[in-house]
């Protein structure tokens, strides 16, 4: 799909939106985490605006791409994503984590229509997501899979058991996002468990790599493109981010992954945030 620069600018200014959605959905709930969320929201904009095939009055279509969250925890970025996509209203947005809600802690498969797998467990996701083009495959479906991850998560053996069957399968139909933002709970990645060179180990394991700027949504939606244009092998989209994107004492601060900001420092980040909507628009008109 390729989108001109008026629906370029209204994908930024809705991801901007969604992060105000974020920001009050985990001061309602009381927990939760901001950074990852915050910093991924250009991503799933772009994702469920620009890229996926899929039908959010009939989440179950058969033919529709399918989109796993890997790094569950920051499920609040894909829920309010989702909603503005039309999935289900948006005042549901403020029912995160509340006992019986459907917007459940991490996603859900089965609770909420257009979840397409459930995640929590580090290094899951990718596996499901291999098992699900690997099925597409023998099924001789058109379908595209993407799966998002976090960089803390290729810590995971798992991950890389997933990498080596996508390499040999040469699953074509899988497109893979790294949340780049170089942070984990407890530091920088490089710290916890360094990962880098992290594009040699991936292109090491049959897997083609494009590195992209994870707040440029043309850059974003364009690698998708390319990845559907690759037949050979699965696609490895490095989407280099900073956490907490947009609001200024969270950004690039490990301590806020798992964190959620305080009703006084909420109305900061939303000021912060309206302010920079109003940039975007101004730029757009």
């Amino acid at each position: 799909m390729s989108l001109s620069d008026k629906q370029i600018k209204k994908i930024e200014f809705l991801a901007n939106e969604i992060r105000k959605d974020v920001i009050k959905m985990l001061v309602e709930a009381g927990s939760g985490h901001s950074a990852g969320s915050l910093g991924s929201a250009d991503i799933f904009t772009a994702l469920y605006f620009g890229v996926l095939n899929i039908k959010p009055k009939n989440p179950n279509w058969p033919d529709r791409d399918r989109m796993v969250l890997s790094a569950g925890h920051i499920c609040p970025v894909q829920y309010a994503a989702m909603a503005h996509a039309g999935y289900f209203p948006k005042k549901e947005l403020m029912t995160l984590r509340k006992f019986g809600a459907r917007l459940q802690g991490h996603p859900h498969r089965g609770t909420l229509p257009g979840i397409d797998s459930t995640s929590g467990p580090l290094g899951g996701g990718i596996s499901q997501a291999c098992g699900m083009a690997y099925a597409a495959k023998i099924d001789k479906k058109k379908y595209q899979v993407y799966c998002l991850m976090g960089d803390g998560e290729q810590d995971e053996g798992l991950v890389w058991e997933a990498a080596m069957f996508a390499g040999k399968n040469k699953l074509a139909n899988l497109t893979a996002i790294i949340d780049r933002n170089n942070i984990q709970i407890d530091g920088a990645t490089e710290d916890v468990m360094p990962l880098e060179p992290l594009r040699e180990k991936y292109e090491a394991f049959g897997w083609r790599v494009i590195d992209v700027d994870g707040h440029n949504v043309a850059e974003i939606v364009s690698a998708c493109n390319q990845a559907k244009a690759i037949t050979e092998k699965p696609v490895l989209i490095l989407a280099h981010t900073i956490p907490g994107k947009g609001v200024d004492f969270i950004e690039y601060d490990f301590t806020w992954h798992g964190k959620i900001p305080k009703p006084e420092e909420a109305k900061i980040a939303l000021n912060e945030l309206r302010t920079l909507g109003g940039k975007i628009r101004s730029e757009h008109e």
